[in-house]
């Protein structure tokens, strides 16, 4: 038998919901056929297909209310016209039904569903379903979960299905197109995926600062049988929680990075911009979105000069010190409860709130390279076709200028422009000088080139 196509599978999805909800508006409203029961329209069967929305339907083996669910949710990008019916007034009070739910949009002419339009559908007859509703809106239902269905969030005072109720865009696209885009791939998502070509080598650490790094290497790699398999899970909290702090290029940000790289787990540096938010609540909501979605991928997640969001906590002075603190407290319980890893970077230590800190498996301090380290560093970045002119005493230079391996870094790139901007590979002494001269003025820090 010939397979349909994503999109008559999707269509004869649509064609049952405009059965089921013709039928449930006819019995609540006790017109004709009101006796018949929606459940026993038949659902489409898709247990011989294989399109991309027949695969999820059975893979994660979803019940009649949640593929109700799935289908309330693809009407308004196919067909609208299906939930016009909603817009039906009530006799008495001469206004929509309140028990429908929905919202209406500038941008959109139709009937945009929310929470309280599943719960209509599925409890209109059947008032003993709620807990089915309550089910496929939970965190821990896998529509939620995948984040294939968002129930928008609503103030405090409002109830939670009034949220408006909606399909990810990129599970309709792989709906239609059957080519999937993950969320962290989506323009909206908070956070980035970092990966190195370098290795463990290439940074040059303190013994005593690769001693510590080990140590979340080796739980990277046994966390889980020592909380399963050696029974600590009722007594340690899943999850590892780090902090590295020290100058700017001293090898924080790649040594997350090959973390990741060392245990085969995705590293995500969160993006603070798209993080924090001068709304309140705002911030919170932003940073809950990334950990639920991590916290069943098994990233790490990695916060650059994280002070601008675990910073020190104020006294309680005003409104706005209370909602600073409640955040943090939020902010902290967000990582205590993720099962995965979690690293914040920050150039000094004393800027993290001790809140924070006291709850950390390890506090790293990357310290300045020594002069040995940064010789290291130097010739670790002059190893390749890009080299120093004979007249170059490396160590030499390694013990004149302080500088981290990041810095180290930015000189090797403007030698290897220099140089090749002369037809040329080999990198000359007033060039390697002038490149070091410019990284120190970053730091509006003046030096004598010797």
């Amino acid at each position: 038998m010939k397979s349909k196509t994503n999109i008559t599978i999707l269509h004869e999805e649509l064609d049952w919901l405009d059965k089921v909800i013709q039928q449930v508006i006819s019995s609540y409203l006790l017109q004709e056929g009101h006796e018949k029961d929606w459940h026993d329209i038949p659902l489409p069967d898709l247990s011989m297909e294989n399109g991309s929305y027949a695969t999820l339907v059975n893979e994660w083996s979803l019940n009649m209310y949640e593929r109700l669910a799935m289908a309330l949710c693809l009407a308004p990008h196919l067909r609208p016209e299906l939930l016009d019916i909603f817009f039906g007034k009530n006799g008495i009070y001469d206004r929509g039904f309140t028990e429908f739910g929905g919202v209406i949009d500038k941008n959109h002419s139709g009937f945009i569903p929310t929470g309280q339009t599943l719960a209509f559908l599925i409890t209109a007859t059947h008032k003993e379903l709620r807990n089915e509703v309550h089910k496929i809106v939970s965190k821990e239902n896998i529509l939620i979960k995948e984040d294939v269905l968002q129930l928008a969030d609503t103030e405090d005072f409002i109830p939670k299905l009034n949220g408006v109720i909606s399909l990810h865009p990129n599970w309709f696209h792989y709906f239609i197109t059957h080519e999937k885009i993950s969320v962290a791939q989506s323009a909206s998502f908070p956070a980035q995926k970092i990966t190195s070509p370098l290795n463990w080598e290439d940074v040059v650490l303190d013994p005593i600062v690769m001693e510590q790094v080990n140590e979340i290497l080796v739980w990277l790699e046994h966390g889980t049988t020592l909380l399963n398999e050696w029974g600590l899970n009722n007594k340690i909290k899943p999850g590892y929680r780090a902090l590295f702090y020290g100058p700017p290029g001293t090898g924080k940000s790649l040594t997350a990075t090959l973390l990741g790289k060392a245990t085969n787990k995705e590293v995500y540096r969160i993006d603070l911009s798209m993080i924090v938010s001068k709304y309140i609540g705002e911030t919170e909501k932003n940073l809950s979105k990334v950990f639920d979605i991590a916290k069943d991928k098994e990233w790490i997640l990695f916060f650059d000069e994280a002070d601008a969001l675990f910073g020190k906590r104020t006294a309680a002075n005003s409104s706005n010190d209370r909602h600073a603190n409640q955040q943090t407290a939020h902010l902290l319980q967000l990582i205590e409860d993720f099962p995965g890893v979690v690293i914040l970077a920050s150039n000094l230590r004393a800027n993290m709130d001790e809140a924070f800190t006291r709850r950390f498996q390890a506090i790293i301090h990357f310290n300045m390279p020594s002069i040995e380290e940064r010789y290291q560093l130097w010739q670790n970045a002059f190893s390749g076709i890009c080299s120093l002119s004979e007249e170059i005493d490396l160590y030499q230079i390694a013990e004149d200028y302080e500088l981290a391996g990041g810095a180290i870094i930015n000189v090797l790139r403007y030698c290897a422009l220099a140089a090749i901007g002369r037809n040329d590979s080999v990198v000359l002494k007033n060039e390697l000088l002038k490149g070091i001269k410019r990284e120190f003025n970053k730091e509006n820090k003046t030096i004598l080139l010797k």
